[in-house]
């Protein structure tokens, strides 16, 4: 794999995690929104971490739809597990989070657990195109007139 392709990788972990804590900052900044109070969703919109984090997020799905154009589903998840520790590293540092040790050892059986899942090569081979539904396959290139 390419240094390009691991920074991609990075990109999406990064993206990913910093995303979610900015949103959850914002979110408590904001309070808690319900039924009853729905619009203020739209001042949650307003607030610097939640923007922050809407492009955060952004950035983290243009990185995973370019992670998933060159490698499979299945490699690309489980390789951006390591965002599941970044989350709560933030999270405990920057939000003050209570992560308790029961949870720390949880999220390094997921991270571990899936890293075994990820072990594999980032692009499966197939002998035949009827292992595919036709609806997942790439359209040909069309030529221009």
């Amino acid at each position: 794999m390419t240094r390009r392709k691991y920074l991609v990788l990075c990109a999406v972990t990064v993206f990913g995690a910093c995303g979610d804590v900015c949103l959850s900052c914002g979110m408590k900044h904001v309070g808690n929104i319900s039924l009853h109070n729905w619009e203020q969703i739209f001042v949650a919109l307003l607030n610097p971490w939640v923007l922050a984090g809407i492009v955060l997020l952004i950035g983290f799905m243009s990185s995973y739809l370019t992670a998933l154009s060159w490698a499979d589903l299945t490699y690309v998840l489980p390789a951006t597990a390591f965002g599941y520790i970044v989350m709560a590293g933030l999270a405990k540092l920057l939000l003050h989070e209570n992560v308790t040790p029961k949870r720390w050892i949880g999220i390094l059986l997921i991270t571990i657990g899936v890293g075994f899942v990820a072990g594999g090569p980032p692009l499966s081979t197939h002998e035949s195109q009827d292992s595919h539904p036709q609806d997942c396959q790439p359209e040909p290139a069309r030529s221009e007139r």
